[in-house]
């Protein structure tokens, strides 16, 4: 017999804000989620909550660092994770969060290369 749906708590149901952010649930059910270390996963709860529409955020790497509490080079191995994923893209000092419309298994070797490499190289700017 299936779980009915009911609100738990109805004084502390959910509403958008004008701030929108969210969550694409295709992180989960295309595997996305599964391939991401818990460094990876926090970088991108933080980038998807501060991202304007867009998905951009210009979030220093101090700043997400001190407010993840993770060290200079757990920031860059998250960073990584999450370029070479296709989760997002980097040229700093700006971050993209990425539509998530491949499946996880649809990763090539040329596509496990990040947009943000090839942003940056085709930018000028630094990794």
């Amino acid at each position: 017999m299936p779980t009915e749906k009911r609100i738990l708590c109805a004084q502390r149901r959910r509403r958008i804000p004008e701030s929108f952010s969210w969550v694409d649930h295709r992180l989960v059910r295309d595997g996305h989620i599964s391939l991401c270390s818990h460094e990876a996963l926090a970088l991108y709860l933080f980038l998807v909550t501060v991202a304007d529409a867009d998905g951009l955020s210009y979030y220093s790497d101090a700043s997400a660092g001190r407010m993840l509490n993770m060290s200079a080079a757990m920031l860059a191995g998250a960073r990584r994770e999450l370029t070479g994923g296709g989760l997002i893209s980097y040229c700093r000092p700006l971050y993209q969060v990425l539509a998530l419309d491949r499946l996880a298994g649809e990763r090539s070797a040329a596509g496990a290369a990040s947009i943000g490499e090839g942003f940056a190289a085709g930018h000028g700017g630094a990794r």
